[in-house]
């Protein structure tokens, strides 16, 4: 394999966890625009066939949308037979899918057993489990991408509370650990946003994204489009990337 950049995506499937949430939605387009057909795993979305037809080539490349949750590996296992039944293959895994609530550093006793857990299987266990059911297809393909959608928290220690920065951090480690072990085959990437503008994180307003956009060196937080625009990149020009972390925070964690 070449892992030679290149600028289309015809004939690639893609799944997209998280697939109706801002950063996986803008990515399903981005790779859509570009010729490959997106599948959307959700757990919830009474709009999500509509969704998923409204992208770049509509039915034409069959945009299709499936109810999985990343904790429930049954539901996965389920997904990645309807993939294998659909399109024989899978050529590019997005993870963007997880969740959080902001919990101060200092407060140890709101950072409780059964938030941890909680933090833990959706934004660790559940990626993981979604890597492990589309293996086997991300290994016929020949020259996969898997991209984890992580976070700045990970490496400077500072995020919505301290299971997700652990689980982030243990996210990272685990994909480089992968980027070997399923080498040359598929390339494992992380990408680590600082604040998004996005309903990710409950409660946080415009008072804080004023506030985190003071103190980015280039001058805003970031969008949907920056992460999306790196992850169209990691699968068209950046193909002799793997094993490592792209940071897309505007310069956040300086």
């Amino acid at each position: 394999m070449s892992f030679e950049p290149t600028s289309r995506l015809d004939g690639k499937v893609a799944v997209i966890t998280g697939g109706l949430g801002a950063i996986g939605y803008a990515t399903a387009r981005r790779l859509a625009g570009l010729g490959a057909t997106c599948v959307l795993l959700h757990r919830k979305g009474d709009d999500a066939a509509a969704r998923a037809a409204a992208l770049p080539g509509g039915t034409a490349q069959r945009h299709s949308a499936i109810r999985a949750d990343i904790v429930d590996t049954p539901s996965l296992r389920k997904a990645a037979a309807e993939v294998q039944a659909a399109h024989g293959r899978c050529d590019i895994l997005v993870n963007s899918a997880g969740h959080t609530q902001p919990v101060a550093a200092a407060d140890l006793e709101a950072l409780t057993d059964e938030l941890i857990d909680d933090l833990m299987r959706a934004n660790f266990r559940g990626v993981f489990a979604t890597i492990r059911v589309f293996a086997p297809l991300l290994r016929q393909s020949g020259e996969a991408l898997v991209v984890n959608v992580s976070s700045i928290s990970g490496f400077t220690g500072v995020g919505s509370n301290l299971a997700y920065v652990a689980a982030k951090a243990g996210l990272d480690v685990v994909g480089d650990a992968l980027a070997k072990a399923l080498a040359p085959a598929v390339r494992v990437v992380s990408v680590s946003p600082g604040a998004v503008e996005s309903s990710f994180v409950p409660g946080r307003g415009e008072d804080f994204k004023a506030k985190m956009a003071s103190t980015t060196p280039l001058g805003r937080i970031g969008s949907p489009e920056d992460v999306a625009a790196t992850i169209e990149a990691l699968a068209t020009t950046m193909r002799f990337v793997t094993g490592t972390r792209i940071v897309v925070d505007g310069g956040r964690h300086l």
